[in-house]
């Protein structure tokens, strides 16, 4: 300005957080049903810091018998969908799902059930 040459310094900061996921119950135990008795619970899914629209898939566990047969005794259900939107205040809102077991062969396992969003998180 004028043929003067100033110089000017900016300095930026800031904090970057990462999508995560919290659970309510932290943990699952299904009570002991009969045989080819459904038992099923709900479970809420708090998602904290998505900025963005995701959509939450579910690994579940594969249970080898005695016999070599594989089966998959758990199942989920989203009762109110699995995609996780970000609210007009900025949070997000929480999701419901529906943990269920049924078995026609006698057991119990202790196993992880996976959730993960579209960015394998």
């Amino acid at each position: 300005l004028n043929d003067f040459f100033s110089l000017y310094k900016i300095t930026l900061s800031g904090t970057m957080k990462s999508p995560k996921i919290n659970f309510d119950p932290p943990f699952l135990m299904l009570m002991p049903v009969p045989l080819d008795v459904k038992t099923e619970t709900a479970i809420n899914i708090i998602p904290q810091d998505y900025l963005r629209q995701s959509r939450i898939q579910v690994e579940l566990p594969e249970l080898e018998l005695d016999d070599g047969d594989r089966i998959y005794p758990l199942s989920v259900e989203f009762p109110e969908g699995q995609d996780i939107v970000l609210s007009s205040d900025g949070t997000n809102k929480e999701l419901i799902c529906h943990i269920s077991f049924k078995s026609s062969r006698p057991m119990s396992f202790l196993g992880n059930m996976f959730f993960i969003d579209e960015e394998e998180n």
